[in-house]
Order: structure tokens, then C-alpha cells, then sequence
């Protein structure tokens, strides 16, 4: 009885260390940051945020989404009427690589895999010598189910930095450096 007793802690202790294994080796996104100091956990809570509008950038899908500062300007006119954007306002935009759905009438490309995901954060002392704005881009593996930041590598290429979608975004200048507006609902 002593050694079945035994066994029974043993086999327990060995699930458990297996499990604080499993848990120690799973990615913690949060702890990812871009050179500029531009992080992941800036953006935590992203998931639940609200859906400003959706895209297709070449092949990929995508939900662009803002947190409740950024919603708000929306809601009061910006960046149309004339008013940049506050400090605090964060935008997300997730791809996908699409797939046909099968289920659906007509088919429709839905999200499938994911492919990476874009952060935004209006931070004019942060971020004064890009427009306010500090950007990131991580990208997705899902073999491995882990983000890394961008780099020149990736498509688009990434600069690896809080400033990587100034560039792209100082053709959006006359709104702030946002390409997204808030289409009516």
C-alpha cells in the first residue's frame, strides 16, 4: 500500500513539473518590445477593442480596431474635422490569411490563420519626431504559436522600430498620420 502510495505522489509531482513546463515555455507576448521602445503590453486588452473598420491589404484580411480614447475622437469628428488625435489614442489592426469559406453562402473569404499584427499609439513627447505617433508590427508564427517584431525581411518590410510606419504614413499627414476612417454605421 506504502508503494502504491508513493507512486501516486510521484506521478502527480511528474504532471505537475511537466505543466509548470508547458506554462514556462508558451510564449508571453507581452514581454516583446520593438527597438524605440514601442511594446507589446502597450496594447494589452487589444482583442476586446472596438472594430473601427475592415480591410484587405493584397492578400491578407484585416480588423482595425481602437481603444476608447481613439473611439472617442472618432466619435467627436476627428480626424475630419480638423482635430488631431489625443495622447493615448492606440489602434490595432490584425491580418489574416484568408480562406474561402465552405459554409457560408456565396463563399466569403473569412480570417484564417493569423499573419501579424500593427500597433499605433499617439504619444506626441514619445514620439515627437514621427508625427506622435510610435508604431510596431509583430509578426505571427503559427507553427510555433509566437510573435516576433518585424523586420526588413518581412512583407511589407519592417524597420524594426517605434518609427517603422512613419514612412509609409506621412502620406496621411492631412489626417494625422491615419489612414482609417470611421466609416458610418
Amino acid at each position: 500500500m506504502k508503494d502504491k502510495g508513493t507512486r501516486i505522489v510521484q506521478m502527480v509531482v511528474v504532471s505537475f513539473a511537466v505543466l509548470v513546463t508547458m506554462a514556462l515555455a508558451a510564449q508571453d507576448k507581452y514581454t516583446l518590445k520593438v527597438p524605440g521602445g514601442l511594446s507589446f503590453a502597450e496594447f494589452r486588452g487589444y482583442e476586446s477593442w472596438q472594430v473601427v473598420s475592415i480591410s484587405q491589404d493584397g492578400p491578407l484580411v484585416a480588423a482595425i480596431l481602437a481603444n476608447p480614447v481613439m473611439i472617442k475622437a472618432y466619435m467627436a469628428g476627428a480626424p475630419g474635422n480638423g482635430k488631431s488625435f489625443p495622447d493615448g489614442a492606440k489602434m490595432a489592426k490584425i491580418h489574416w490569411n484568408p480562406i474561402k469559406s465552405e459554409t457560408e453562402p456565396g463563399q466569403p473569404l473569412v480570417p484564417d490563420t493569423l499573419h501579424d499584427v500593427d500597433f499605433m499609439v499617439k504619444d506626441s513627447k514619445r514620439f515627437a519626431d514621427s508625427g506622435g505617433w510610435g508604431y510596431a508590427e509583430f509578426e505571427y508564427d503559427a507553427a510555433s504559436d509566437t510573435f516576433r517584431p518585424g523586420t526588413t525581411t518581412d512583407q511589407p518590410p519592417q524597420g524594426h522600430d517605434a518609427k517603422c510606419g512613419f514612412a509609409c504614413h506621412t502620406i496621411a499627414k492631412n489626417r494625422d498620420y491615419v489612414f482609417t476612417a470611421y466609416p458610418k454605421r
